[in-house]
């Protein structure tokens, strides 16, 4: 089995999360919850498994941040991404398909990261935002788990931040892509638990 590979050479060690977690949403937008524009198979489902664990990160004091994809109007910021994936060029500011989902909202003081990548890190203020909070650690749940959670995922280990997927809180539009990520970014970048078991790590179970 696959999994025997990965047990034999030491992959898959849990890391844990630190004493100042963050929490990160990543393009929980009206555009990827449209099945007929850039959504599909569990992201709905994600995005109400995300709602209880937005309200204890809130309820926890924990920092919050919102990633979401926009594109400028003229065009003049496209890039690879929009080349790969055309439908992306639509999400401009003027465009409600680029707002985070009302049951997502975000809350004031809460940060929001407009990105044109698939990675919320890239070329953003999160890092700082998260280093200037004394965030050690953070919670990941957003969609695609296939795109722009795994690369936000990778990027947020790369910068020595420990990472937890919610995995009842990542969704993709087809179910064999979110299935190989899950797995591999628990190999090789971050814990994936369900959100109960992240409520139960600090006491809230």
């Amino acid at each position: 089995m696959t999994d025997d590979v990965y047990d034999r050479q030491g992959f898959g060690k849990e890391t844990g999360m630190g004493a100042r977690p963050a929490l990160l949403l990543i393009d929980f937008v009206n555009g990827f919850a449209d099945p007929e524009m850039l959504g599909g198979g569990n992201i709905a489902q994600a995005i109400a498994a995300s709602r209880p664990l937005l309200h204890f990160a809130r309820s926890s004091n924990w920092p919050v941040a919102h990633s979401r994809i926009t594109f400028a109007a003229d065009g003049a910021d496209k890039n690879p991404f929009c080349a790969k994936v055309p439908a992306l060029a639509a999400l401009t500011a003027s465009n409600p398909a680029r707002q985070v989902v009302d049951a997502l909202a975000p809350a004031a003081g809460e940060l929001v990261v407009d990105k044109t990548v698939p990675s919320a890190f890239f070329g953003t203020a999160l890092t700082q935002w998260l280093i200037s909070r004394g965030v050690d650690s953070v919670v990941v749940a957003g969609c695609t788990t296939s795109g722009c959670v795994r690369a936000s995922v990778v990027d947020a280990m790369s910068w020595g931040f420990r990472v937890t997927v919610a995995k009842d809180c990542v969704g993709d539009r087809a179910k064999a892509p979110h299935e190989a990520n899950l797995f591999d970014m628990e190999q090789k970048y971050a814990d994936v638990v369900p959100f109960s078991a992240i409520a139960k790590q600090f006491g809230r179970a």
